[in-house]
Parts: C-alpha cells; sequence; structure tokens
C-alpha cells in the first residue's frame, strides 16, 4: 500500500524529479533534496527550469502514445 501511494505522489508532481535521477543514475531523494536546497539558495528560480522538464515530459508522453495511433482510428 505504500508503495502505490508512493508511486501515485511521484507520478503526479510530474515525475521529474524520478526522471532526471533514472537518467543520471543516482537515487531520487537527492536530487528531490538537491532542488530544494538550489531552489532555496537562488531565491526560487529553478522553478522554473522544473516547469519546462514538466512541460516536456508529458508531451514526450503524448506525441509517444500519439505514434501508436493511426489517423484511421477514429
Amino acid at each position: 500500500m505504500l508503495i502505490n501511494m508512493k508511486n501515485w505522489i511521484e507520478q503526479s508532481v510530474f515525475g521529474v524529479c524520478a526522471y532526471l535521477a533514472q537518467k543520471m543514475g543516482i537515487a531520487t531523494y537527492r536530487v528531490r533534496l538537491y532542488f530544494i536546497y538550489l531552489t532555496c539558495a537562488t531565491l526560487g528560480s529553478p522553478i522554473l527550469v522544473y516547469l519546462i522538464i514538466a512541460f516536456w515530459l508529458n508531451i514526450r508522453k503524448y506525441l509517444k502514445s500519439d505514434k501508436r495511433h493511426s489517423s484511421l482510428d477514429l
């Protein structure tokens, strides 16, 4: 039950930190921790970067799912 809840929370916040951690090969909590430190140190500017990455991941997910459907599937 806790694992399902953890997965749901990670997906509901776009999974940006989890995606970056997977690509860099480090633990997700470290990415989140560094993101929090960086946000506090730079007065919030990494939030803009986070939102841009979240937008890009959503677009990629949409484009990947769109390729499986043809235009005749209407």
